[in-house]
């Protein structure tokens, strides 16, 4: 099937929408939900990655045992503390912490979690409006409820446990499984790698290339997610948003490996770059 290249052009012809008015209200309420007693950063760093991309209001709901610490660490995303269970994985969401993901415009689940283990990304795709799923979400219970309402953003390996394939099967034939998961999942597809496709339930098809393998980092995909659910937050539409998110994170990616090397760069060093490369598309 034949993609469109996803270009500095074709991003320029398709603007996203003004920060308009002087109120953090006005570029929208991001809700990140992840993290877990041993991967408790990750949720601050897709947080992070929202706020760069434009959102204007953050709030993370994370395990109770860090949630202070992440909070000192990020000052300016409120914190909601979620109980671990025994696993260590994010339990269940009290009623008002579902009220909270409900009045958000975007919300992010499963960054930091392992897939399937937690209850919080099904409650959560079943009242939130805007979706992105990445990491421990990437599992049916959580994404049937967000249908059509969705952005999945699974490296290979997810998609072919996602798809039941095999990961070869997903590097050979990965326009084509995107857009299996994309009808079959009525979600906007970013199956990223150094070719990422990005694939809608219509069936329209975008290819982007990156040369730039230091973004094959820890970390990374949660830079990549928090971009994503920030850019919904301010308005942009899911494919509009897939494609801005994958464009600037690997242009961020670029810019870090001129500076600092190919490889051996942060995914935390990505957060710096990504509003200023926002600046020079927009």
């Amino acid at each position: 099937m034949d993609a469109t290249r996803v270009t500095r052009t074709l991003l320029q012809r398709w603007p996203l929408p003004a920060p308009d008015g002087s109120s953090k209200e006005d570029r929208g309420r991001v809700v990140v939900i992840g993290g877990s007693r041993g991967v408790p950063g990750a949720a601050l760093l897709s947080g992070d990655a929202a706020l760069r991309a434009g959102a204007g209001k953050l709030m993370t709901f994370t395990g109770a045992e860090s949630a202070s610490t992440l909070g000192v660490a990020m000052p300016e995303s409120g914190m909601e503390a979620v109980a671990l269970g025994d696993d260590g994985e994010l339990g269940t969401l009290t009623a008002g912490q579902v009220d909270t993901v409900r009045k958000a415009d975007a919300v992010l689940v499963g960054p930091g979690m392992a897939t399937g283990v937690s209850p919080a990304p099904a409650q959560a795709a079943r009242v939130a409006g805007a979706v992105v799923a990445d990491a421990g979400s990437l599992h049916a219970d959580a994404l049937v409820p967000a249908a059509g309402r969705l952005v999945i953003t699974p490296h290979v390996p997810e998609m072919a446990d996602l798809m039941d394939l095999r990961p070869d099967d997903v590097s050979r034939r990965g326009a084509d499984v995107a857009i299996e998961a994309a009808r079959h999942f009525n979600a906007v597809v970013v199956l990223k790698g150094p070719t990422t496709w990005i694939a809608t339930p219509d069936r329209t098809l975008w290819v982007h290339h990156v040369d730039a393998p230091g973004l094959g980092t820890s970390g990374s995909g949660d830079v990549l997610a928090g971009v994503l659910t920030g850019l919904l937050a301010r308005g942009a539409s899911l494919p509009q948003a897939a494609l801005w998110g994958v464009a600037v994170h690997a242009r961020a990616g670029r810019r870090l490996g001129r500076r600092a090397g190919r490889v051996g760069f942060l995914a935390r060093e990505l957060l710096p770059v990504i509003h200023r490369i926002l600046a020079s598309l927009d």
